[in-house]
């Protein structure tokens, strides 16, 4: 039972057209529509199977940029393979810090590993329109699923019942791109489905208004997503909702100027110890295996996008990227359950130091590969410039082997239970009444015990440890260029990195760029689009 969404989401992703009746938002963000006979029209809802249908197109396109994987793409200008929401989160949030660089010289790819981007940068208007393009599906399904048009169209009760779950779970993800695009870009435009169809300019709102109407969702989505862990794998449940509020909270100080501490550390407190979520008494390996959806991972995995080697047709899309791409130079790519590297993605020295043991026989998160690698980076391009990472594998955690050896069946942890351990102790620091320092250190001693890393004191548990320690654990997680922001570290000086600013040694950037820049095409499509300051 749990298994079956997968397939289905990525069989109808498969067979499905893409097109609907846009608003000018979407049109406005370059999405490409298609057949609009076929997907979100009238004829298409009909049957009585299509309302699981659109949600499997949701979810699915978590993870592939197009109909048919890497060919057929839902965004004009990037291909499919570019334009995965996953690889376009992995390559904003991980090659702009000191997780990760990337060898290639494609398009403005190389500004995002200095720092030295543009509003240009044909990545970030990626970014921008694939999150726009899954808000223009998710509105259009909420047109199409109110309660007149399903009694219009003979909808049964049972049907209508499933149907209520289905609009949460695409107001969620509706709400986790909305999330993302504040947190890029700050100052974007809403709209929903309460929106005219048809051609205008969607006003574009502030980032604290942002932040309220995400915060709105989420907390009234607790009335009507399935209880924790009632749904099938890969789907999202009131958990995942509580998480993603408790990573607004956390952020609040950064997305609208006033701390949100208290909330932050309640929220997480929940999650833990009343969500049925755990902490996975296995070693931390498995976390990031090509089983890891049924190998004791999956208890503490609270939104997985999920993968899987025979459903999905997308070889650049998702983990098929972060798999290729961090394979090269000696690495031995079948060790890795792959067929092949593409001499891309390594690390920087300076992430590398957070691990004091940088051969990982202490701490076993510190996965890198050092053969015929050196750790200094003195030419970006040069794939064996930097340790390469292993954390993620594509063979099962028990030896055997994986579906495929071209398509990973890993489901990468978007959101897990680890991670509320870690918010509820920087909230605590922070200064939550709500927070306990004690049960703060024991979470975090919880997780470096199961990495074979030695616990700590109440003293040694300091706000520049949590960072450090988010790194340890989270890297390649795509949440580090947030953290960085959050802690003032991202730009400025005070946290160098190789190549930051675009030095070997690296150097300080602009505080502006704490925003990524409002895509440049997105203004010439709504000219009412304001960019953010220093671009």
């Amino acid at each position: 039972m749990k298994i079956s969404f997968k397939y289905i989401s990525y069989f109808f992703l498969f067979i499905l057209g893409i097109s609907m009746t846009l608003t000018s938002c979407t049109d406005d963000l370059n999405v490409t529509p298609k057949d609009d006979d076929e997907f979100l029209s009238e004829t298409f809802f009909q049957d009585p199977t299509s309302y699981k249908q659109v949600l499997a197109k949701l979810y699915a396109g978590l993870y592939v940029g197009g109909n048919d994987g890497d060919g057929s793409a839902d965004i004009a200008g990037l291909g499919g393979d570019f334009s995965s929401y996953l690889r376009l989160l992995f390559v904003t949030q991980e090659f702009t810090t000191d997780e990760a660089i990337i060898a290639w010289a494609d398009g403005t790819l190389p500004t995002l590993n200095t720092q030295t981007w543009s509003p240009a940068n044909e990545f970030l208007e990626g970014t921008f329109s694939r999150a726009f393009y899954h808000i223009s599906v998710a509105n259009e399904f909420l047109r199409q699923t109110t309660d007149e048009k399903l009694t219009a169209r003979g909808v049964d009760v049972g049907l209508k019942a499933e149907i209520a779950t289905f609009r949460a779970e695409a107001r969620f993800l509706r709400a986790f791109s909305y999330y993302n695009l504040m947190d890029l870009f700050g100052n974007v435009p809403i709209t929903t489905e309460n929106d005219p169809v048809g051609f205008f300019y969607p006003e574009q709102k502030s980032r604290a208004e942002v932040f309220a109407f995400v915060e709105s969702e989420l907390k009234d989505l607790d009335n009507s997503l399935v209880a924790s862990k009632a749904n099938e794998y890969g789907r999202v449940d009131k958990t995942a909702a509580k998480f993603l509020l408790a990573q607004l909270y956390l952020n609040a100080k950064v997305y609208t100027g006033t701390a949100r501490n208290d909330e932050a550390a309640t929220l997480c407190s929940e999650i833990i110890t009343g969500s049925g979520y755990t902490f996975a008494d296995v070693p931390y390996s498995y976390l990031f295996s090509a089983d890891n959806n049924r190998n004791g991972a999956q208890n503490e995995v609270i939104f997985p996008i999920i993968g899987d080697g025979n459903a999905i047709r997308a070889t650049g899309g998702g983990m098929s990227f972060i798999m290729h791409a961090s394979i090269g130079g000696s690495m031995d790519a079948a060790s890795r359950g792959m067929d092949g590297g593409w001499q891309g993605i390594r690390t920087r020295r300076e992430f590398v130091n957070l691990f004091p043991d940088e051969t990982a026989t202490g701490d076993k998160r510190g996965t890198f590969y050092t053969d015929g690698q050196s750790k200094d980076i003195k030419n970006v391009g040069t794939f064996t410039d930097g340790y390469a990472v292993t954390k993620y594998i594509n063979i099962n955690s028990d030896g055997t082997a994986a579906q495929r050896n071209d398509i990973p069946d890993i489901d990468f942890p978007m959101f897990r239970l680890t991670d509320a351990y870690l918010m509820y102790a920087e909230a605590t620091l922070r200064g939550a009444s709500t927070g306990n320092i004690g049960t703060a250190l024991g979470y975090i001693n919880q997780i470096r015990a199961r990495a074979g890393a030695q616990t700590i004191t109440a003293p040694q548990l300091t706000l520049d440890f949590i960072l450090d320690e988010r790194g340890r654990e989270l890297f390649w997680e795509c949440h580090r260029r947030t953290d960085l922001i959050r802690f003032g570290k991202f730009t400025g000086g005070s946290k160098i990195w190789q190549w930051k600013g675009g030095s070997v040694n690296g150097s300080a950037t602009e505080s502006y760029r704490d925003l990524m820049p409002i895509p440049a095409r997105n203004i010439q499509a709504n000219p009412t689009l304001k960019q953010n300051p220093g671009y």
